[in-house]
């Protein structure tokens, strides 16, 4: 392991944390609940975000990934690997460059153990305060997304398992299909707010339920 200043995010003293939406407050024509509404929104605050650079061509690289993870590297854009029992995925962004998330508290811990398997040139960049995590599910899903983006979101060219960046309502997110009605998106702290709202508008018409 190289010699790098290494900082904890996550202070021992209880403090109040704020998510890049806790100022958003907004009103909408909600349903009563997640049963009957087309579109269900909801906030995963505090997730650990990295970024990790790299040479997918190195072998010793993608298996001391491996090794520190426990998912394989994805080595092309669209499937994300994925540990759904311990909340941790790893996707694809360029061809030297991936994201990856985990639960809330671990991204600290991540970062070394992926740092101690890795050797060589590499980078390992903390970003969990940078971005925010929503997950879109419904059975009107599908249709706010193909409001707000130009890509195909029909399931023969976006399956459950893949992810992608794309320009998202005059913006740009991560989206990932993780189950049938089930999306989650990534999305930038400096557009969080607008974002948010953008999906309450387009949601509005189908019925939309914001779970907390």
């Amino acid at each position: 392991m190289s010699d790098v200043a290494l900082f904890d995010a996550h202070p021992t003293a209880a403090v109040r944390a704020e998510s890049p939406l806790s100022l958003c407050r907004v009103t909408v024509a909600t349903e009563a609940s997640a049963q009957n509404a087309g579109v269900v929104l909801r906030e995963r605050a505090f997730l650990g975000h990295l970024i990790l650079r790299g040479n997918a061509a190195d072998e010793a690289f993608c298996a001391g990934v491996e090794a520190a993870l426990g998912v394989p590297l994805p080595l092309k854009v669209g499937p994300v690997s994925r540990d759904d029992a311990r909340g941790l995925s790893v996707q694809w962004v360029s061809p030297d460059e991936w994201l990856i998330v985990v639960p809330q508290g671990e991204d600290f811990a991540t970062e070394q153990r992926l740092r101690q398997a890795l050797q060589g040139h590499y980078a390992v960049m903390q970003v969990s305060g940078a971005q925010t995590l929503l997950e879109l599910s419904g059975p009107a899903a599908r249709e706010v997304l193909m409001k707000s983006a130009g890509y195909d979101f029909h399931p023969r060219s976006f399956p459950v398992g893949k992810g992608i960046s794309t320009t998202f309502a005059k913006s740009t997110a991560v989206i990932r299909r993780v189950g049938e009605a089930q999306w989650e998106l990534i999305i930038r702290r400096s557009f969080a707010d607008y974002l948010y709202r953008w999906l309450l508008d387009a949601s509005e018409e189908y019925g939309v339920f914001v779970a907390r």
